[in-house]
């Protein structure tokens, strides 16, 4: 997801998006512990999506209370 993207969406959207997303990586993992995964950098891209979603929330939040 491309941060363009990210920050198109409203914040309710954007705090939904993040926890659905850690949700489908926790499972991606338990499956990967399970039978390996045939791409592995689903993974890290899942992780990097993420991250970039936190910090994209983050910004707007100390933005607000400005």
């Amino acid at each position: 997801m491309k941060a363009k993207e990210i920050r198109e969406m409203s914040l309710k959207d954007l705090e939904e998006r993040i926890e659905t997303e850690k949700q489908n990586l926790s499972v991606t993992k338990m499956n990967h512990v399970i039978s390996p995964l045939d791409n592995t950098s689903v993974i890290a891209k899942s992780r990097r999506d993420i991250a970039r979603m936190i910090t994209i929330l983050e910004e707007r939040k100390k933005a607000e209370n400005k």
